[in-house]
Formats: C-alpha cells, structure tokens, sequence
C-alpha cells in the first residue's frame, strides 16, 4: 500500500521523502513565493530476518530450510552442519539452489551476518550437549537463539537463563514446533479435571527415544495437577499394561509402525463414557509442514520482539 501525505518541506527532509510539483505549471509555481505542495509518497519497508540453520543437514534442519524460505520476511542467510559440508543448503532440502554452502563453522557464519548489521536469529537443531555454547556464540554476536533441542536439561536451560540475564539478550527454548501438540496438552489438560482413568498411546516409525517427548510432556503436565489417575490398577508388575510415568498413575503404550504417519492418542474413561483425543504427524519428525511453519515463524518473532534478559521456555501451563 502506497501512503500519500501533505508535509512541510523540514518534515519531508526529515523524512527523506522524494519531491515533486503537482502543478504541471511549476514555472509559475517556482516564480511565486509560496512553495507548491508537497506529496510524501512512502512504502515502509521492514528488513526480513536473517535466520541461521544450525543443525542444516538434519531432516528437521531442511525442513527449517524449506519453511523460511516460504515464509514472508524471513529469508535463510546461514546452514551450519558437520555433514554435507560444501553442499548448497537448497539442493539438499530439495529445493532450487540457494547459493548458500554448508559450512562447519557457525562462528564464521555468525561473523559474516553481524558485520552486515542485519537482524538475525539462529535456530539451533543441534545437541544438548553444545547448545550451551552455541547459544554464547550467537549472544557474543547480538543474534537471538531459537533452541529446538529434545531432551535439553533442565540444568541447561537454568545456566542459558543465567547467561542470557548478564548478557541483556532473549533466548527461545521450544519443547516442540508443533502447534497441534500443544493444543493436544491443553485439551489433556481440560480433559484430566473430568476423568479418572487415562492412557497415553502412541506409535512411531522407529523405537529410538521412546515414549516420546510428546508423550512424557504430556504424561508430565498431567501429573503435575495433583491428581491419581486409574486408582484401580496401580500395578506396575505386568509389562503390557504399559510404561506408568510419574507417581500419578499416567500410563504411556508406545507402538512401533513403520508404515504408518507417527501418532499420539490420549483416551480418557469414565463409569459408562469413553473419550479421547488423537493427533497424528502427515510430516516426518513430530509436527504437519504447515504448523511447523506456523510454529517457527512465531518463535523467530517473538525472540526478536523480546527486549527482556530471560531466556523463555514455551510450554503447555500444568
């Protein structure tokens, strides 16, 4: 959208606006004393954000690579990885090439991004193990860090949270870029005031990592309402009743399919009334394209938004 306003000739200065005469007499206009007006034509324009992969050639880094690239006003300026070094980032996400190589080295690519002064934020895919330091290194170059690493301690987050407070910086960690897994928490969360028996179900490809973080966030978040779930069958002794998680009775049924999309079921009962809650994932890793898009877009956002020194953990309320 064009805005046209009428200013005076210090304000337009002041707004670098561009001049020109609406009279086609402007002989006569430069004659007379008084100036002719003045047209301010402005299409403000917001610099797109800068956003670093780390963790590129992972499957959920391309994924990154491929949502940033199709959202608006974010554009991919950085792939870091220890694998497919020197490969264009584009072509490995399946995408026209982006002319952007892969490289070993997310010093040399925060170095090259802050000397162009531009806004930037790194999403780190990496391992618990280093997020601490890469988080640092983002900070010592004023770039915010979106953290996206399954299984981060706790001890981790409380030392990003200390470092991100001396350092006046923001930090994001996310427990999941998956808009539908935490609307299934909440909904849990509503449910579990209603039913006395729960069971958390789930299926996926592989058996690494299992239950899921999905599925412990969730069994978690239950048993943090202070509340005993299937009194009637406290047992732990019989295998196939499942793995119970926590003291409050939340049992999780982890299922391995390979040929079937990864899912995530909560059933609840109740005398004479069944209900439940079931997700699934069309997109490989736990999350649908569009709401990991959705998803990552808000975080870069809201890292950049957030002047504050603390480091933010997004989480379902327990």
């Amino acid at each position: 959208m064009v805005l046209k306003i009428r200013v005076g000739y210090m304000e337009a200065l002041r707004l670098r606006c561009q001049f020109y005469s609406l009279h086609r007499k402007s002989a006569i206009a430069q004659t007379s004393r008084t100036r002719p007006p003045i047209s301010c034509s402005a299409q403000p324009s917001q610099p797109s954000i800068k956003v670093i992969i780390n963790g590129a050639a992972k499957e959920i880094g391309r994924a990154a690579v491929v949502a940033v690239t199709k959202a608006r006003g974010m554009e991919v300026a950085g792939a870091v990885d220890s694998h497919l070094v020197g490969e264009d980032i584009g072509k490995v996400a399946d995408m026209e090439p982006l002319e952007i190589p892969i490289i070993n080295d997310l010093t040399m690519v925060l170095g090259s991004i802050s000397q162009s002064k531009e806004i930037g934020v790194v999403v780190d895919f990496t391992d618990p193990s280093i997020v601490y330091d890469n988080v640092k290194q983002a900070i010592a170059f004023g770039m915010r860090s979106v953290v996206y690493v399954p299984r981060i301690k706790l001890d981790t987050v409380t030392a990003l949270s200390a470092f991100c407070e001396k350092a006046s910086m923001g930090c994001l960690v996310a427990p999941t870029l998956s808009i539908g897994s935490i609307l299934l928490q909440q909904a849990a969360i509503s449910a579990s005031f209603h039913y006395n028996n729960v069971e958390i179900v789930e299926s996926r490809a592989n058996s690494r990592d299992l239950p899921s973080v999905d599925a412990v966030q969730i069994a978690n978040n239950l048993s943090n309402l202070g509340q005993l779930y299937n009194r009637e069958d406290l047992t732990t002794d019989v295998k196939a009743r499942g793995q119970v998680l926590g003291e409050d009775g939340v049992r999780v049924h982890s299922l391995v399919l390979p040929g079937l999309p990864s899912s995530t079921t909560v059933h609840f009962s109740g005398p004479g009334e069944v209900f439940f809650f079931y997700f699934f994932f069309y997109f490989f890793f736990s999350f649908s394209y569009f709401s990991f898009l959705y998803a990552l877009d808000i975080y870069c956002r809201y890292t950049l938004l957030s002047m504050t020194s603390r480091t933010f953990k997004v989480s379902c309320p327990a």
